[in-house]
């Protein structure tokens, strides 16, 4: 049995992971979690992750890995070549940092989620999509000094690495909510020499068999 990756379009956590594998040149099958529809929620999802969330990698044998971040370690530590961190102990803290500044900062405070969270609370839709734009803009805000500093192509270095995993997948999610990236010129450049890399080009949400037309 080969590994399956349970995946939503165009939800950041699992794009991060569709680049990791790809990079790695790593082979899954694509089964497809309808977010809107609620399918993370229901009992034969819940089953494959009881935290109801995208993205979740069967690797068979009973195992299942959860969490982008976990799953791309893991991906670093199972397949080393070619590699997603940097030798250099400091360098691999900046690449973690600055996935991190995303994973950990950004998202988690504009997931569908917590979009559905705010609405119930009273907040229209204009007040979710400012709370949107500010946490990534915070988090942009933060990244933009640190891609500037290491970027020779990628967010970080020459290659692609675990930041990139992540900000790709971050400044499509800001397109989207209408986030205008002027402000960034040096996040806007390592996205776009990296959006032209096979691998992360085959991870696009548009380039996923569940994806819906624009």
């Amino acid at each position: 049995m080969g590994f399956v990756l349970h995946s939503a379009w165009r939800a950041t956590a699992p794009y991060r992971v569709r680049i990791g594998l790809a990079l790695k040149g790593v082979t899954y099958d694509y089964a497809a979690v309808d977010l809107l529809k609620g399918e993370q929620r229901e009992p034969a999802y819940r089953a494959v992750n009881p935290q109801g969330l995208t993205p979740a990698l069967d690797i068979g044998g009973g195992r299942v890995l959860t969490q982008s971040l976990a799953i791309l370690e893991w991906l670093e530590e199972a397949y080393p070549e070619p590699a997603i961190l940097p030798v250099d102990a400091l360098d691999r803290a900046a690449v973690r940092a600055m996935a991190g500044i995303i994973a950990c900062d950004v998202h988690p405070l504009n997931n569908t989620r917590v979009g559905r969270q705010l609405n119930k609370m009273g907040i229209d839709q204009a007040g979710i999509l400012a709370w949107t734009q500010l946490w990534i803009t915070e988090g942009f805000d933060a990244l933009e000094p640190m891609v500037a500093r290491h970027s020779r192509g990628f967010a970080f270095g020459d290659t692609p690495t675990l930041a990139d995993c992540c900000l790709v997948p971050q400044v499509y999610s800001a397109n989207r909510y209408q986030v205008d990236l002027a402000p960034w010129p040096a996040i806007r450049a390592a996205v776009g020499h990296a959006a032209r890399h096979p691998a992360i080009a085959a991870a696009h949400p548009h380039n996923q068999p569940d994806a819906k037309p624009a």
